[in-house]
């Protein structure tokens, strides 16, 4: 069964908007990642890419790490899957990798980040700060920066999920 997916009513308030798009855009690439194998998912794009679709969950899952539990809520929260040795680990995978795996963390990850916001309002500062950046952000930067984040590498699930199977489509 697809993962439910739904945009945001047209006449919501600014924060329902943009916490519903940001869902809309996380439901869109668990779509794309549905009905197949631990091979399929760990399939590069084209080489030499390493970007795959299981790499774009892990890296999603930094990625919602670094904007909600260390930036916005100041948490000490390592990286998951990449280290000095290996800057971009989240997209280098091995046979050792699953699915389940790459999904339950960025599950738990979205959680966080959703149980962290709920602490904050659109323009409350964040609480840490971004290796880039000595000023706070805001939660509503943050909401937007999301989204564009993931619209970004849903295009990419897009065609990678096109050279796997030939599924196209939202």
């Amino acid at each position: 069964m697809p993962t439910e997916r739904s945009e945001p009513a047209n006449d919501a308030d600014e924060r329902t908007m943009l916490e519903g798009w940001l869902d809309y855009h996380r439901d869109t690439l668990a779509r794309k990642c549905e009905g197949l194998t631990d091979e399929q998912l760990r399939t590069a794009s084209v080489p030499p890419s390493d970007l795959s679709l299981m790499g774009l969950v892990r890296h999603m899952s930094e990625v919602e790490r670094s904007w909600f539990r260390r930036v916005l809520a100041d948490e000490d929260a390592g990286p998951l899957y990449y280290g000095e040795a290996d800057p971009d680990g989240e997209f280098h995978l091995t046979g050792a990798d699953t699915w389940e795996g790459a999904y339950g963390t960025w599950q738990a990850e979205i959680a966080a980040a959703r149980r962290n916001a709920a602490g904050f309002a659109l323009d409350d500062p964040s609480r840490g700060r971004h290796r880039f950046s000595e000023d706070p952000y805001s939660l509503r930067w943050i909401y937007t920066h999301m989204i564009e984040e993931y619209a970004r590498h849903n295009g990419h699930a897009d065609l990678i999920r096109e050279r796997i199977d030939g599924a196209t489509g939202e």
